[in-house]
């Protein structure tokens, strides 16, 4: 979209919004609430496009601000939106009172902010442990207990940076895991950028080791140079193929696959879940580490007894949370496809507007259990 597009939306949007709810408020608040929809329909789209117009740090600075402006803006339209329901429901039954329209329009306004305060708190906090079990059919008794931490969608990028990293980095270890896996989705930047804010992860510590399959955000920001520095902080890219972990005389088959997207990018990046398995030997538990969960069928057709993936942040607050499940098959937790299990995580960052309600950022601990 161009930025005339965007300027123009985000105009109209805005103007919706200030047109619904500023005439109902006392002045005082009305100018507030008028002056702050004027500076957020220029800056929401500002911080969209900082980079555009802005080189680090100064572009960084623009994007916190668009972003939390973003943030707002999307709490006030759907809350501005329920209202006007609210006010025709009301206007149908003969009750719709300038008293009513007053103290609603106060109600959007105070609402928003408190979400939009509530959602910062839960964004920048170091995410929390979420532990699941997991129960597998035919799980050889050895792999019982097996500990997957899985860390996805981080987003190191303009508001998130080294400091948020390292302590996810933290976290982590301390759960002594058999393996780390991260599911993609780890930068919203290029290499030079943001090369000093991902050192971090050459801290991660595993008994099995760190595995990484590419997110959509890493061919946005430039797949191959960023493939190159994950492997130079010693974590194992599986790019469409498998690794063969020996633990306790049990064997488990680890896989991934590049995103789901990735042939749009570049061909022989074609995410394949029957090639990530490939000669794997029989027998053995299948785990495939997958950004999106979209890819669950074809792996599930590849015999994969369980898929781990991210991509959904859960929907990570309202609007967006309406719209993931039209798009993904799985939007957060545990689910079952066939014999096979599917894990998506809600993410462990967040991507645009430091924002999230109802939907916890994590740290996801999988614990391999035998089924019943």
């Amino acid at each position: 979209m161009s930025l005339p597009s965007v300027l123009a939306l985000s105009a109209l949007l805005h103007l919706y919004i200030g047109a619904r709810i500023v005439p109902s408020l006392a002045r005082p608040g009305a100018v507030a609430v008028a002056l702050l929809l004027v500076a957020s329909a220029a800056l929401v789209p500002a911080g969209m496009m900082a980079r555009r117009l802005l080189r680090p740090p100064a572009a960084d600075r623009l994007t916190w601000v668009g972003m939390l402006c973003m943030g707002l803006f999307s709490s006030l339209l759907v809350l501005t939106f329920l209202r006007d329901l609210l006010l025709l429901g009301f206007a149908l039954a003969g009750g719709a009172t300038p008293d009513l329209r007053g103290d609603s329009a106060a109600v959007v306004v105070l609402a928003a902010l408190a979400l939009t305060a509530i959602g910062f708190f839960n964004a920048r906090r170091t995410a929390r442990v979420r532990q699941v079990r997991v129960e597998l059919r035919d799980l050889d008794p050895a792999l019982a207990g097996f500990r997957i931490v899985q860390i996805s969608d981080i987003h190191v990028g303009p508001t998130i940076k080294q400091d948020y990293l390292q302590a996810i980095v933290e976290r982590v270890n301390a759960l002594a895991p058999d393996v780390v896996a991260i599911t993609g989705d780890l930068v919203d930047g290029s290499v030079p950028e943001l090369a000093r804010h991902v050192a971090p992860l050459a801290d991660l510590r595993a008994r099995h080791g760190v595995y990484f399959v590419t997110g959509n955000h890493e061919y946005y920001a430039g797949v191959h140079p960023w493939v190159a520095e994950v492997r130079r902080l010693g974590i194992r890219v599986l790019h469409n193929e498998h690794v063969v972990l020996a633990h306790e005389g049990a064997s488990l088959v680890l896989a991934g696959v590049t995103d789901f997207n990735a042939h749009l990018f570049d061909p022989a990046h074609r995410s394949d879940p029957a090639a990530a398995v490939a000669d794997a030997p029989p027998g053995a538990l299948r785990v495939l580490l997958a950004h999106q969960p979209r890819s669950a069928p074809a792996a599930a057709l590849a015999g994969f007894d369980l898929q781990i993936s991210g991509h959904t942040h859960g929907g990570q607050f309202l609007p967006w949370s309406l719209f993931v499940p039209l798009q993904q098959p799985y939007v957060a937790g545990l689910h079952q496809l066939g014999r096979m299990r599917i894990y998506v995580s809600r993410g462990t960052g967040y991507w645009g507007p430091p924002k999230r309600v109802a939907a916890p950022s994590e740290i996801s601990e999988l614990l391999l259990a035998p089924y019943g």
